[in-house]
Protein backbone atom coordinates (compact mmCIF):
# COMPACT_ATOMS: atom_id res chain seq x y z
CA UNK A 1 0.00 0.00 0.00
CA UNK A 2 2.89 2.38 0.85
CA UNK A 3 5.55 3.34 -1.35
CA UNK A 4 8.19 1.41 0.21
CA UNK A 5 10.46 3.16 -2.41
CA UNK A 6 9.93 6.28 -0.78
CA UNK A 7 9.02 5.58 2.65
CA UNK A 8 13.27 5.72 3.38
CA UNK A 9 13.02 9.31 2.02
CA UNK A 10 9.48 10.08 4.19
CA UNK A 11 11.05 9.29 7.08
CA UNK A 12 14.27 11.00 7.27
CA UNK A 13 12.35 14.11 5.76
CA UNK A 14 9.53 13.82 8.64
CA UNK A 15 11.93 13.42 11.01
CA UNK A 16 14.03 15.97 10.26
CA UNK A 17 11.15 18.39 9.95
CA UNK A 18 9.95 17.70 12.85
CA UNK A 19 12.81 18.21 14.79
CA UNK A 20 13.19 21.40 13.59
CA UNK A 21 11.86 24.06 16.37
CA UNK A 22 9.06 25.42 15.10
CA UNK A 23 5.85 26.81 16.68
CA UNK A 24 4.18 23.67 17.85
CA UNK A 25 7.35 22.80 19.89
CA UNK A 26 7.36 26.20 21.26
CA UNK A 27 3.88 26.09 22.09
CA UNK A 28 4.54 22.86 24.05
CA UNK A 29 7.29 23.78 25.89
CA UNK A 30 5.79 27.18 26.86
CA UNK A 31 2.61 25.22 28.46
CA UNK A 32 4.56 22.57 30.02
CA UNK A 33 6.96 25.46 31.60
CA UNK A 34 3.72 27.26 32.58
CA UNK A 35 1.15 24.51 33.85
CA UNK A 36 3.70 21.61 34.26
CA UNK A 37 4.35 17.87 32.68
CA UNK A 38 0.61 16.79 31.94
CA UNK A 39 -0.86 20.30 30.22
CA UNK A 40 2.80 20.06 27.96
CA UNK A 41 1.60 16.13 27.02
CA UNK A 42 -1.84 17.89 26.42
CA UNK A 43 -0.77 20.50 24.39
CA UNK A 44 1.66 17.61 22.41
CA UNK A 45 -1.84 15.53 21.91
CA UNK A 46 -3.69 18.77 20.67
CA UNK A 47 -1.04 19.49 18.15
CA UNK A 48 -1.21 16.32 16.73
CA UNK A 49 -4.82 15.92 16.54
CA UNK A 50 -4.64 19.19 14.03
CA UNK A 51 -2.02 17.40 12.09
CA UNK A 52 -4.50 14.87 11.41
CA UNK A 53 -7.13 16.85 10.61
CA UNK A 54 -5.10 18.86 7.81
CA UNK A 55 -3.88 15.10 7.00
CA UNK A 56 -7.54 14.04 6.23
CA UNK A 57 -8.19 16.87 4.38
CA UNK A 58 -5.52 16.71 1.95
CA UNK A 59 -5.73 13.46 1.28
CA UNK A 60 -9.62 14.10 0.16
CA UNK A 61 -8.08 16.84 -2.22
CA UNK A 62 -5.23 15.09 -3.30
CA UNK A 63 -8.29 12.39 -4.28
CA UNK A 64 -10.54 14.90 -6.03
CA UNK A 65 -7.32 16.33 -7.77
CA UNK A 66 -5.95 13.47 -9.95
CA UNK A 67 -9.44 12.40 -10.79
CA UNK A 68 -9.60 15.95 -12.64
CA UNK A 69 -7.52 17.61 -15.64
CA UNK A 70 -4.04 17.05 -15.73
CA UNK A 71 -3.81 20.88 -16.02
CA UNK A 72 -5.65 21.63 -12.89
CA UNK A 73 -2.89 18.71 -11.30
CA UNK A 74 -0.29 20.61 -12.93
CA UNK A 75 -1.25 24.21 -10.87
CA UNK A 76 -1.39 22.64 -7.94
CA UNK A 77 1.69 20.97 -8.09
CA UNK A 78 4.12 24.22 -9.17
CA UNK A 79 2.11 25.85 -6.32
CA UNK A 80 3.11 23.65 -3.83
CA UNK A 81 6.60 23.75 -5.35
CA UNK A 82 6.81 26.85 -5.03
CA UNK A 83 5.53 27.29 -1.46
CA UNK A 84 7.77 24.73 -0.38
CA UNK A 85 10.82 26.45 -1.54
CA UNK A 86 9.83 29.47 -0.48
CA UNK A 87 9.59 28.17 3.38
CA UNK A 88 13.25 26.72 2.31
CA UNK A 89 14.57 30.45 1.81
CA UNK A 90 12.61 31.64 4.71
CA UNK A 91 14.29 29.30 6.98
CA UNK A 92 17.48 29.79 6.14
CA UNK A 93 17.20 33.58 5.82
CA UNK A 94 15.24 33.60 9.55
CA UNK A 95 18.55 33.75 11.98
CA UNK A 96 15.98 34.53 14.86
CA UNK A 97 17.22 32.92 18.53
CA UNK A 98 14.67 30.03 20.02
CA UNK A 99 12.25 32.13 21.92
CA UNK A 100 9.76 30.59 24.09
CA UNK A 101 6.39 32.41 24.22
CA UNK A 102 5.08 35.06 27.27
CA UNK A 103 3.41 32.75 29.68
CA UNK A 104 0.39 31.18 29.32
CA UNK A 105 -2.80 31.60 31.12
CA UNK A 106 -4.13 28.72 33.37
CA UNK A 107 -6.68 26.44 31.07
CA UNK A 108 -7.87 23.05 32.17
CA UNK A 109 -7.20 20.37 30.67
CA UNK A 110 -9.89 20.26 27.86
CA UNK A 111 -9.00 23.59 26.86
CA UNK A 112 -5.15 23.17 26.73
CA UNK A 113 -6.30 20.31 24.66
CA UNK A 114 -8.62 22.15 21.97
CA UNK A 115 -6.06 25.14 22.08
CA UNK A 116 -3.44 23.00 20.72
CA UNK A 117 -5.36 21.86 18.29
CA UNK A 118 -7.06 24.49 16.89
CA UNK A 119 -3.80 26.24 16.52
CA UNK A 120 -3.08 23.76 13.93
CA UNK A 121 -6.26 23.50 12.43
CA UNK A 122 -6.83 27.08 12.36
CA UNK A 123 -3.43 27.49 9.97
CA UNK A 124 -3.68 28.01 6.36
CA UNK A 125 -0.21 27.34 5.98
CA UNK A 126 0.09 23.83 7.72
CA UNK A 127 -2.99 22.36 5.29
CA UNK A 128 -0.77 23.56 2.27
CA UNK A 129 2.31 22.26 3.62
CA UNK A 130 0.52 19.10 3.84
CA UNK A 131 -1.31 19.18 0.36
CA UNK A 132 2.81 19.85 -1.04
CA UNK A 133 4.52 17.46 1.06
CA UNK A 134 2.79 13.99 1.11
CA UNK A 135 2.11 13.43 -2.44
CA UNK A 136 5.79 13.19 -3.13
CA UNK A 137 5.70 10.03 -1.42
CA UNK A 138 2.69 7.84 -2.67
CA UNK A 139 1.97 5.87 -5.91
CA UNK A 140 -0.07 7.89 -7.65
CA UNK A 141 -1.41 5.30 -10.63
CA UNK A 142 -2.88 3.26 -7.18
CA UNK A 143 -6.20 3.48 -6.65
CA UNK A 144 -5.90 4.00 -3.28
CA UNK A 145 -4.53 7.26 -3.04
CA UNK A 146 -6.50 8.39 -0.34
CA UNK A 147 -5.69 5.42 1.90
CA UNK A 148 -2.24 6.20 0.75
CA UNK A 149 -2.31 9.75 2.09
CA UNK A 150 -4.18 8.78 5.81
CA UNK A 151 -1.43 6.36 6.50
CA UNK A 152 1.51 8.74 6.14
CA UNK A 153 -0.23 11.33 7.99
CA UNK A 154 -1.10 8.82 10.51
CA UNK A 155 3.15 8.26 10.53
CA UNK A 156 3.79 11.30 10.34
CA UNK A 157 1.23 12.21 13.58
CA UNK A 158 2.97 9.08 15.09
CA UNK A 159 6.58 10.94 14.55
CA UNK A 160 4.89 14.19 16.13
CA UNK A 161 2.95 13.01 19.40
CA UNK A 162 6.15 10.55 19.95
CA UNK A 163 7.98 13.81 19.93
CA UNK A 164 6.42 16.42 21.61
CA UNK A 165 5.10 13.75 23.97
CA UNK A 166 8.95 14.01 25.25
CA UNK A 167 8.85 17.52 24.69
CA UNK A 168 5.88 18.39 26.61
CA UNK A 169 7.45 15.98 29.73
CA UNK A 170 10.37 17.71 30.15
CA UNK A 171 9.69 21.07 28.79
CA UNK A 172 11.44 22.87 31.62
CA UNK A 173 14.97 20.88 30.70
CA UNK A 174 14.66 21.47 26.95
CA UNK A 175 13.35 24.95 26.66
CA UNK A 176 16.37 25.57 28.83
CA UNK A 177 18.69 23.62 26.85
CA UNK A 178 17.33 25.49 23.35
CA UNK A 179 17.89 28.81 25.11
CA UNK A 180 21.34 28.34 26.25
CA UNK A 181 22.25 26.82 22.42
CA UNK A 182 20.85 29.12 20.13
CA UNK A 183 23.35 27.93 17.49
CA UNK A 184 21.98 24.56 17.58
CA UNK A 185 18.90 25.99 16.81
CA UNK A 186 20.81 28.19 14.09
CA UNK A 187 21.64 24.95 12.30
CA UNK A 188 18.45 22.72 12.53
CA UNK A 189 16.77 25.45 10.78
CA UNK A 190 19.18 25.94 7.97
CA UNK A 191 18.52 21.89 7.90
CA UNK A 192 15.24 22.59 7.67
CA UNK A 193 15.33 24.87 5.21
CA UNK A 194 17.74 22.65 2.59
CA UNK A 195 15.34 19.91 2.86
CA UNK A 196 11.91 22.47 1.96
CA UNK A 197 14.04 23.46 -0.97
CA UNK A 198 14.88 19.98 -2.13
CA UNK A 199 11.31 18.83 -1.94
CA UNK A 200 9.97 21.23 -3.57
CA UNK A 201 12.67 20.83 -6.54
CA UNK A 202 11.51 17.37 -6.18
CA UNK A 203 7.60 17.78 -6.46
CA UNK A 204 7.93 20.56 -9.46
CA UNK A 205 10.02 17.82 -11.17
CA UNK A 206 7.52 15.15 -10.54
CA UNK A 207 5.60 13.29 -13.49
CA UNK A 208 1.66 13.01 -12.79
CA UNK A 209 1.84 9.71 -12.82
Amino acid sequence: MIDTINFPLFFAASWALILAPGPDMIYVITRGISQGRRAGLLSALGVTLGILVHTTFAACGLAILLQMSAIAFMIVKYIGALYLIYLGFKALKNKSKFALLEKQKELDSGAILWQGMLSNVLNPKVALFFLAFLPQFINQNSNLVTLQMLTLGIIFALFGIAFLSVVGFFAGGIGSWFSRRPQFASNIQWLTGVIFIGLGLRLALAKRG
